[in-house]
């Protein structure tokens, strides 16, 4: 099987949810196909803020979640690593502790634009 190719960065204004449609605490993984590579990022809605990262852990570069959309630790408060247990801030992403404290996930750039979470 040939490994498919990745990007790490998407075209603005690429309509993405409605942001009624993420739960506060929540998050939820989107794949984007772009051209002939594939794009892997997730958001994170928190205290009516809303964050983006690429879905990748500055620890060993495995995506975090183990389950579909299961990125936030059981009370809502962290992002969580499912891989290496490491726990990251929601709207900044920084690491704050586990193996790569102090590290930061990867910002993607988001916003949310008539009640519309899209790429930005």
């Amino acid at each position: 099987m040939t490994e498919r190719k990745r990007v790490w960065a998407t075209p603005p204004d690429v309509p993405l949810c409605r942001e009624a449609d993420l739960p506060d605490p929540g998050a939820r993984s989107f794949v984007l196909q772009i051209g002939e590579a594939f794009f892997h990022g997730f958001v994170v809605r928190k205290d009516g803020h809303v964050a983006g990262y690429v879905d990748r852990c500055p620890h060993q570069g495995h995506p975090l979640a183990i389950e579909l959309d299961r990125y936030l630790t059981p009370d809502g408060e962290r992002i969580l690593c499912g891989w290496h247990g490491a726990v990251f801030e929601p709207l900044s992403g920084l690491c704050t502790g586990g193996p790569c404290a102090g590290a930061r996930l990867t910002p993607w750039p988001v916003a949310v634009t008539d009640g519309m979470i899209r790429t930005a």
